[in-house]
């Protein structure tokens, strides 16, 4: 039997740990592991136009399955392009392998062609990058850099320089049972006496939700009715904690809609459960705050706590529920839920208002539309930009939906990549992209991608020609719109010039036709609608320190936005208050 060369040897235990694709373009150093996938059935090389898509694709892969997920760059310019989408891997917690290949070892450090150094410009975004500089290293910093992905939720980066790919094996090689998942975290019982002290003292608890959340919606809500607390949320909170939720007070931050904001600035008490809400401005500084956390280096850096927590949210409140004592009072939660619906009541004109004959199309109707069309259990992908303003406000989460984004790194063109990687997962799920024009024409070229591989992904594209939110943050600074506009093609002929599905969408009327048509269709299929350029978007409470950096308007052309179907669970939920 032939021996393993350490290529060969590095795809069989990225198998092992559970890995079905290698995303990346193919190139002179990556070639050993090439063809080391090449044969081996257990895992794919998924060829993309760009690595900065098979990083995002390999982050929105784990995000989807909780599973480890892999990509790959030739070295120097080829491992530099994923960079980026690496970034984004990490901050969202997903677990992901990157093998950064590298020049031929006895060059390094010499000047040689594409050299770079990857073991440290891959530093940030990863929690493991080291090289492989001998084949006796294998298989021990592989398997060691699977665990800190999988172990600490985020990228590792393992660089090896392709003479070394191709060189044997060790005979005698040390190959251990492999993490693949991770457990639970429990605090101590001296954390659960402290919180469940407070709780009690307290006469209005909110919470506040976040990512964490996810897979602790029932203990979520059993803790809210227990002490009557209103239920906010963060947007990547929002797929894991806004369905079924009768506390339910909408969503504080840039984007937010609803009473989340005066629910954590009037309660007595605020617990933030899995969330790292960048906003500190959003947050109140003159109530108690408890945070809940399974990173203890989140514990308190953006509010001062009165309570650290380190576990996850889903054990913590197991152990909590039972020993706090009930509440009776309904008052704090039943104003809150009041003054929620009123504010859903409020805006939601703003895009129903002869919205069916308005041109160009209200971009809020499109999410509107898109979400009551879309397959219960679809996946959404979500650009950077003010498609998250319509994903936040419109998609209606159900416990079975996915809504995908570049929340945490808030990177442009992340959408379609996303996609990629969402609808390898399992080609029967519907995934739709909801792509900006200037995020989807950033990594146009990965559409080829979709008609190469057939995936049936479904481009949803929101053309306002523009840089919406570049302009909003030059209209809060006080300048004039500039650099911010688009001269786009018919990207539905585009779509058709390669191989796929296009129909451009230009009046109201046509929308429901056209989406109703792209998902029929087996294949891919990209809707270009003309949206509104003027359809901005404002949160429900502003102060001056939470405009910086950020984009917000005062100007009269900005809408306040609808909510979609959240008002009708607002009036749902409005049934439970007693009336006076």
């Amino acid at each position: 039997m032939a021996k393993q060369n350490v290529a060969e040897q590095f795809v069989d235990i990225l198998a092992r740990a559970g890995v079905k694709r290698l995303y990346g373009v193919v190139g002179d150093s990556l070639n050993p592991v090439v063809d080391a996938i090449r044969r081996n059935s257990a895992i794919d090389w998924i060829h993309v136009r760009h690595e900065e898509t098979a990083a995002f694709a390999a982050g929105a892969e784990a995000q989807v399955t909780g599973s480890l997920a892999a990509c790959a760059g030739s070295c120097g310019p080829g491992n530099l392009h994923l960079i980026n989408g690496l970034y984004d891997a990490h901050r969202s917690m997903a677990p992901v392998l990157a093998l950064a290949s590298h020049i031929p070892s006895s060059e390094i450090g010499l000047g040689y062609f594409q050299e770079t150094h990857p073991e440290l410009l891959f530093q940030e975004c990863s929690h493991y990058n080291e090289m492989i500089s001998h084949p006796e290293q294998m298989p021990r910093l592989l398997q060691t850099a699977i665990q800190h992905a999988i172990g600490r939720g985020g990228v590792s980066v393992v660089t090896m320089p392709g003479d070394i790919a191709s060189k044997t094996a060790p005979d005698k090689t040390v190959e251990h049972a492999l993490v693949t998942s991770r457990p639970t975290v429990r605090p101590g019982d001296d954390e659960i006496d402290k919180l469940c002290r407070m709780v009690d003292r307290a006469k209005r608890v909110t919470l506040f939700c976040g990512s964490g959340t996810a897979g602790a919606h029932a203990e979520v809500m059993e803790f809210a009715e227990k002490v009557k607390a209103p239920v906010g949320h963060a947007l990547r909170g929002k797929e894991w904690i806004q369905y079924d939720n009768p506390y339910d007070v909408g969503m504080s931050g840039l984007l937010g809609y609803g009473a989340a904001y005066e629910a954590t600035h009037e309660c007595d008490l605020l617990i933030l459960l899995g969330t790292d809400f960048p906003y500190n401005a959003f947050l109140p500084d003159d109530v108690k705050i408890v945070q809940v956390d399974v990173r203890p280096e989140h514990l308190g850096r953006r509010s001062k706590l009165d309570l650290a927590v380190w576990g996850d949210v889903r054990e913590t409140l197991r152990c909590l529920t039972p020993r706090v004592k009930p509440k009776s009072d309904r008052k704090f939660l039943d104003r809150m839920l009041k003054k929620h619906a009123d504010a859903l009541e409020g805006v939601v004109k703003a895009y129903t208002r002869k919205v069916e004959k308005h041109t160009p199309i209200h971009p809020e109707y499109v999410a509107s539309v898109l979400d009551e069309m879309a397959d219960d259990d679809a996946v959404f992908t979500v650009d950077t930009g003010m498609n998250n303003v319509w994903a936040a406000r419109y998609l209606t989460p159900n416990g079975k939906r996915r809504v995908i984004g570049s929340f945490s790194h808030g990177s442009m063109a992340n959408a379609l990549p996303q996609a990629i990687g969402a609808q390898f997962v399992d080609r029967g799920r519907q995934v739709v992209a909801m792509a900006g024009d200037g995020g989807f024409s950033m990594l146009m070229g990965d559409f080829l991608t979709l008609v190469q591989y057939d995936l049936p992904v479904k481009v949803v594209l929101f053309n306002n020609s523009s840089l919406g939110m570049v302009e909003l943050e030059m209209m809060v600074g006080g300048l004039p719109a500039y650099g911010t506009t688009n001269k786009n093609p018919d990207f539905a002929a585009v779509a058709r010039a390669c191989g796929a599905y296009g129909v451009r969408v230009e009046k109201p009327k046509q929308l429901q036709a056209a989406l109703k048509d792209a998902f029929k269709h087996k294949g891919p299929a990209l809707v270009d609608v003309v949206t509104d350029p003027n359809a901005l978007s404002i949160p429900p409470k502003i102060k001056a320190d939470m405009v910086t950096g950020f984009a917000l308007s005062a100007s009269k052309v900005v809408l306040d936005g609808g909510v979609g179907r959240m008002l009708q669970m607002a009036r749902s939920n409005l049934r439970n208050v007693p009336r006076p």
